[in-house]
């Protein structure tokens, strides 16, 4: 097994006044409770984006443009994610660490040993896709319509000029996460940019614009904004911090120390980060390869609600890596167990209603987006099975890359990705969209059970509590058993439909209210600003 990279060896600068080790676990979960339900309430914005540009793309476009669409925005996202160099989990780790072990004073040379290297790689990769533009559209859309392939090609050279400014973006607001503040992630990048891309794909769909290149243009925009704003709340962010430590010397052996301790921790999750996103991206680029762009569109769609879900988990994961990271950095064990089943019960509590309900209603959430995704179903509820198991594991990869071991991390990606290209290329040529349906969720129970047995075993840390049992009972009763007992009772029409929601609804926050303490609601008091200011 690997220890987590040692801090430099520095001599520890003075602690805070220590506090109780119970009061300190019940004033994290009081953090998280702000900085999650902050960031829940902006992925739930974000998802509801997503959904939005994702039918005004569906409606304007049909399934082969779509297709095409779906593909640029991909290739676009996994490129963006490989010039990030898996920064975005040390920007988090190592600041939250340097201020719990004392070494403030290293910030700087922390957040300048990450930002140097992802700026060159982010123009490199810029400059890569969009001289690599034809032969990814060849690759992706070969037998598409010399039009279609065309415009994969504009598409994927307009979007590469946004890869620079979407890297820093996504940094530079992990490195804000680095200083528990959760604030400027929310309003920039689930606000702020969602907000901005659903306007802009609006306006092109509305003015009945015929490029599909306007689209991802309208899309692509946001990132400028966004980049500037996350800059200035790093540069506040960082500037108040270091008015409370003490200045210190940094010597060059010191940042040389520093650099090599970020890297050997992120050098591990550079790698995972780019395989964890080719598990959620590759598989329609491998679609559109295997079974051409109209089924990668109806794949892509019926796949939106998992992101929606994605959303809601990165909401909260965000608000507790930094307090997990610095219970860690201590060897509080005890802390970091109550942080992650706390989380966890939270987040089943969130998203499971939802995979519960596209299970049951797939083809009236299909049909949101056109009468030609209905034939989707079966997609829908294979991914909504795979993410019940994901998320009734919690943040689990988190919570080994906050120990540390993001060597581990980078195993079981790699086993899931490889998992999923296997199962992919075996299946998408018989099944077509279902295949590639089959391969993530495979790909999906791998990536969370293999680090759940290693967080159970190799650090003593799991998430079923009394939050878990909990959370699970009342969602499954309300969205699962509840709907079907009405459906068997009134059938399959609209009143039965509304009916069954009202009931699923009713029974889940009565179940809710009934169990807030294992929930661990009460932590939400700190939300209240008389609360607030006494802390």
């Amino acid at each position: 097994m690997t220890a987590p990279p040692a801090l430099p060896a520095f001599a520890e600068s003075p602690a805070d006044p220590p506090e109780t080790a119970a009061a300190a676990t019940k004033k994290a979960i009081g953090g998280v409770a702000r900085g999650g339900v902050a960031g829940i309430l902006g992925a739930g914005v974000a998802g509801l984006a997503g959904l939005a540009v994702t039918w005004l793309v569906a409606h304007r476009l049909g399934p082969e443009h779509a297709g095409a669409f779906f593909a640029a925005t991909a290739a676009f996202v996994l490129t963006s994610t490989l010039a990030k160099l898996g920064t975005q989990t040390g920007l988090v780790y190592w600041p939250a660490r340097l201020r719990a072990r004392g070494h403030g004073f290293l910030l700087g040379a922390c957040l300048r040993s990450a930002f140097a290297p992802v700026v060159c790689a982010a123009l490199a990769v810029g400059v890569l896709l969009f001289v690599a533009a034809p032969d990814l559209a060849r690759l992706t859309a070969g037998d598409a319509a010399p039009a279609v392939h065309a415009e994969l090609v504009t598409q994927l050279r307009l979007l590469a000029v946004f890869v620079p400014l979407a890297v820093l973006s996504d940094t530079l607001l992990a490195a804000t996460r680095g200083y528990r503040l959760i604030r400027p992630t929310v309003l920039l990048d689930k606000l702020v940019r969602p907000g901005l891309q659903t306007v802009g794909v609006a306006a092109v769909a509305v003015s009945g614009a015929a490029s599909p290149s306007l689209f991802a243009l309208a899309w692509a925009l946001p990132y400028v904004p966004t980049a500037l704003l996350a800059g200035y709340a790093l540069h506040r962010a960082h500037t108040k911090t270091m008015a409370d430590i003490v200045p210190t010397r940094v010597k060059r052996s010191h940042r040389a120390s520093m650099r090599r301790a970020f890297w050997r921790f992120t050098g591990p999750r550079s790698i995972a980060s780019v395989a964890q996103l080719a598990l959620q991206r590759v598989d329609v680029l491998l679609v559109a390869a295997l079974a051409g762009l109209g089924a990668a569109g109806l794949y892509a769609v019926a796949g939106r609600f998992v992101v929606l879900g994605q959303f809601a988990n990165q909401g909260i994961s965000q608000a507790v890596q930094p307090r997990l990271a610095e219970a860690l950095a201590l060897k509080d064990r005890t802390a970091a167990n109550t942080l992650y089943q706390t989380a966890t019960g939270w987040l089943v509590l969130l998203t499971w209603p939802l995979y519960l309900l596209v299970m049951t209603y797939a083809p009236a959430y299909l049909g949101i987006f056109g009468s030609a995704y209905r034939d989707a179903a079966t997609i829908v509820v294979v991914l909504a099975a795979a993410m019940l198991v994901a998320t009734g594991c919690g943040m689990v990869d988190i919570v080994l890359s906050m120990a540390g071991r993001t060597a581990w991390n980078l195993g079981n990606v790699l086993v899931a990705l490889g998992l999923t290209i296997a199962l992919d290329l075996a299946l998408i040529p018989k099944l077509g969209a279902l295949g590639a349906a089959i391969g993530l969720a495979a790909a999906v129970v791998a990536n969370n059970v293999l680090p759940l047995a290693q967080v159970g075993f190799g650090l003593g840390l799991h998430p079923f509590g009394a939050g878990w049992l909990s959370a699970a009972g009342v969602t499954v009763l309300s969205f699962g058993v509840a709907p079907r007992i009405v459906g068997f009772a009134l059938g399959t029409g609209a009143v039965a439909t509304v009916t069954a929601l009202g009931v699923a609804v009713t029974t889940y926050l009565a179940g809710v209210r009934l169990l807030r303490g294992p929930l661990a609601l009460d932590a939400l008091k700190a939300l209240r600003p008389g609360r607030r200011k006494k802390r």
